[in-house]
């Protein structure tokens, strides 16, 4: 029996006795009265012990249960309106299945380091329980979202010969006397994809080598990359806002108690309905300088946390800002036909100065122009001919975007870091545990 299953339905277990296996929370005691919290993965439940109602080597027992101790608890369900949950276990039996050493998690304040380090049992906390499951509810939506629309699920290698995103974040890695580099993104084998699928998304672990100590930063990543031939901008830009929409819909509507937990305002993600304010770079350039809090950038560049944080301020709904400069932008991204100075992309930012958590583009479908692009880039070619092929073989328009999942993860549960959004954060200083 999962603690779960008793809070969905507790009409059909009160006055039943059932069993619990877990892990013992907390405990207090009262008198002749012991209360014990116990947690299954899946919840969180109050057992009462009454001492005239159970062996006195049960109830003495409750006297050295430690924190975290692996038990097996047997009693009754019982509703009881004062209790968190809405019900009790009135406990008649306890096996103690390990009886746990000190545990070093305490009640009293840890610094973030501390809680990093003991990140393996950290997981274990009340908040930390609840961000996980938000979590797992958002990749189960995400893969219903585009299963439910006929896309293919293209897994991408982690090991890849060539850069996607620039040159300056790769990860090397020696493989087999060659060099190999851990992969920054899985979009160049999505649009091989879509080329055979027609529309794809890949999903999986993505890394990149930033110097950067930013609360918006990690070095590995979750990313979810859809793409579907025979699109343009406006297509992408549209399923853009549909799947962010339905994704936060979802987490309301299936994760309320733990965003509860974690004591998240939910009416600004109640609000989180297409279709999304859309501006150009230069009428976000333009919003920037009616203002003296952040500061101004020149034409040309890409816009920083600051920039970002201060225009997602002035929407109540994720904005997308579309046409950047194509100097700031990947080679991959088809320029605009009214400019050509300007990339058909679109970043889309979210609401509360989470910043970006979408970016996307429709792709360059030329062969030549491609092949001009690397140059420009300063990229090597050879590593990229199984791409130029994409353009030598039924070449068509398409387009896709990239959403990073623990940016997600961090706006919808409201984080102050990225680091709680993944269940063991890499960073430029932490790879442990």
């Amino acid at each position: 029996m999962w603690i779960e299953e008793i809070s969905k339905e507790v009409h059909l277990y009160e006055g039943k006795e059932v069993e619990i296996k877990g892990w013992l929370y907390n405990r207090r005691s009262s008198g002749k009265i012991h209360f014990l919290i116990v947690r299954d993965g899946t919840g969180i439940i109050q057992g009462v012990v009454v001492q005239d109602k159970v062996s006195s080597a049960v109830f003495d027992l409750c006297n050295s249960i430690t924190q975290e101790s692996s038990l097996i608890v047997k009693g009754k369900v019982r509703k009881d309106a004062r209790s968190s949950g809405g019900y009790e276990l009135d406990i008649t039996d306890i096996r103690v299945i390990q009886s746990a050493a000190p545990y070093p998690i305490s009640k009293k304040e840890h610094g973030i380091d501390f809680l990093l380090s003991h990140r393996h049992l950290w997981l274990r906390s009340r908040r930390q329980f609840a961000i996980m499951r938000i979590r797992g509810e958002i990749i189960a939506a995400i893969q219903d979202f585009f299963n439910a629309r006929g896309f293919v699920r293209l897994d991408a290698p982690i090991f890849t010969p060539s850069a996607c995103e620039g040159t300056t974040t790769l990860f090397e890695v020696p493989y087999f006397g060659d060099k190999v580099y851990l992969s920054q993104s899985g979009q160049l084998y999505a649009e091989a994809g879509c080329m055979a699928f027609g529309k794809v998304y890949t999903f999986g672990p993505t890394f990149r080598a930033e110097l950067s100590k930013t609360r918006r930063h990690l070095t590995e990543f979750w990313q979810i990359e859809p793409e579907i031939a025979y699109a343009e901008l406006t297509d992408i830009m549209k399923l853009a806002e549909e799947f962010v929409s339905y994704v936060v819909k979802r987490v309301i509507e299936h994760r309320k108690e733990e965003l509860s937990i974690i004591e998240r305002d939910i009416k600004l993600l109640d609000k989180i309905n297409p279709p999304f304010p859309q501006i150009s770079y230069q009428e976000a350039i333009d919003l920037l300088a009616k203002q003296d809090k952040v500061p101004q950038i020149e034409w040309g560049d890409d816009f920083g946390a600051p920039q970002e944080t201060y225009l997602s301020e002035q929407f109540e709904l994720p904005v997308m800002i579309h046409r950047y400069p194509a100097k700031c932008k990947s080679f991959y991204m088809k320029r605009d036909t009214q400019d050509p100075n300007l990339a058909l992309c679109v970043d889309m930012i979210a609401t509360e100065g989470y910043g970006e958590i979408i970016g996307g583009s429709q792709r360059e479908e030329n062969l030549t122009t491609l092949e001009q692009r690397i140059k420009e880039f300063n990229l090597p070619k050879e590593p990229h001919e199984w791409y130029l092929d994409l353009r030598r073989y039924g070449s068509v328009p398409h387009s896709g975007f990239g959403l990073g999942l623990e940016r997600l993860v961090a706006w919808i549960c409201k984080l102050q870091h990225i680091r709680e959004a993944i269940p063991f954060p890499r960073t430029i200083e932490r790879f442990y545990p």
